[in-house]
């Protein structure tokens, strides 16, 4: 059991980090195992993976995989969600939308029971007469007719403001998802399609219900896991629960997770929590035992940075999404990619591929203050172009700004 006085040199830290999260080593291209086993192996080690929309490259689910695995066919994440022959992933709610290993369904259950009973309060949506049947209606066509979209329900209303303006059938499948009667039984254009839960749901599935406790206790135990280190509050970042302060506590108590000191990054020291589970990958990052030699791109909403304020603390780093922020007061991109080399992040990309032309742009690349460009940083830079450009099925690489006209030089010297 580590000593309470015993401070952690930050290199430790960071390599369980990205230990834990399967991004200290070479990638799963080599690994002889077959994708969909390799894709279920990381998203169970996760715990989950966030979906997002963007896709001015690929989406951000199917980023996170390649940043662990190299190139892999997507096709392969899409069954293990969407073949019924298949399937072993779900589109849940966790730390956000995201796909979540069935067996963790149950532990959705008492999210559903709340939703079932919000809708008793006298301003709930459901609470006026013709939202109540427009649910049954959705249900029992799709009951009757097999898996069906939002867009397989014809609307005839004003047309809608916003985002999350949706038409009342849309309202009424989602309100159905929440509360556990539809699944999301495939995507066709990544537009939902909606069935029955017990036409999606494999039927091994144990669906005994856990109290929130326990549902809480579990997804914090989960993230604490998946993050490798992290600070209390930092574990919220895997659930939804309100109660991680005294859970987690409880969790320490008992010996579940081990309290540690750290150097950080301002040269000032910190308390993080190990899970029990990890302590032997905290052995071996102090022994020099674990070997972070991975260069990759990461998503904005990578479960690395699921921990706030750890990037700041760990990597003197702030990732930070600009996507919805005005075009002006942008720094670093539209979808900026944070760069990890090593155990370090070392700067950000803003990539945009043009499919028609089979393209990658990068529009800018930006380095952290003090990094060097040596060869051996160049020459593990074009690899993880060259693994990107083949992820995208790319043919050319194109650096978009002046500035960055000599590093991509470089690296484009590399791969051609």
């Amino acid at each position: 059991m580590p000593s309470i006085d015993f401070v952690y040199p930050l290199e430790s830290a960071r390599a369980l980090a990205l230990a834990a999260q399967n991004l200290h080593g070479s990638t799963g291209e080599d690994s002889g195992q077959s994708d969909e086993e390799l894709i279920y192996k990381i998203i169970a080690r996760l715990g989950c993976v966030q979906i997002d929309t963007i896709q001015i490259v690929e989406r951000s689910q199917y980023l996170v995989l390649w940043s662990r695995l190299g190139n892999y066919r997507k096709s392969n994440l899409n069954r293990l969600i969407y073949d019924p022959n298949n399937r072993r992933l779900f589109e849940g709610l966790q730390h956000a939308a995201c796909l979540i290993p069935v067996e963790d369904y149950r532990y959705q259950l008492p999210g559903m029971h709340s939703v079932k009973q919000k809708h008793l309060e006298p301003n709930h949506w459901l609470a006026k007469p013709e939202n109540q049947a427009l649910c049954r209606l959705v249900y029992e066509r799709i009951k009757e007719e097999g898996p069906l979209r939002a867009r397989d329900f014809e609307y005839d209303g004003p047309k809608r403001s916003g985002w999350w303006d949706w038409k009342p059938a849309k309202n009424a499948l989602e309100y159905l998802t929440a509360r556990g009667d539809l699944m999301i039984t495939d995507r066709i254009n990544f537009q939902r399609v909606y069935d029955l839960r017990e036409r999606v749901l494999p039927r091994w599935v144990v669906l005994d219900q856990p109290t929130v406790e326990e549902r809480d206790r579990y997804w914090l135990e989960q993230g604490v896991k998946a993050l490798g280190i992290c600070q209390p509050m930092q574990a919220a970042g895997y659930s939804y629960s309100t109660r991680v302060r005294s859970i987690t506590q409880d969790l320490i108590d008992e010996g579940v997770f081990v309290e540690i000191k750290v150097y950080i990054c301002n040269g000032s020291t910190a308390s993080f929590i190990v899970h029990r589970d990890n302590l032997e990958l905290l052995t071996k990052a102090t022994a020099g035992e674990i070997l972070t030699r991975r260069t990759t791109f990461l998503s904005p909403f990578d479960n690395l940075f699921w921990a706030r304020g750890r990037d700041e603390q760990l990597w003197n780093f702030r990732n930070l999404l600009e996507a919805y922020k005005p075009a002006p007061t942008r720094e670093w991109g539209y979808f900026n990619m944070p760069v990890l080399h090593h155990d370090r992040l070392i700067g950000r990309i803003d990539p945009k591929m043009d499919r028609k032309h089979a393209r990658l742009i990068v529009r800018g690349f930006y380095l952290e203050p003090g990094v060097k460009l040596e060869q051996e940083l160049i020459m593990d830079l074009a690899l993880a172009f060259r693994s990107f450009m083949g992820f995208h099925q790319a043919k050319e690489l194109v650096f978009e700004r002046d500035e960055d006209a000599r590093l991509g030089a470089r690296i484009m010297a590399q791969l051609y």
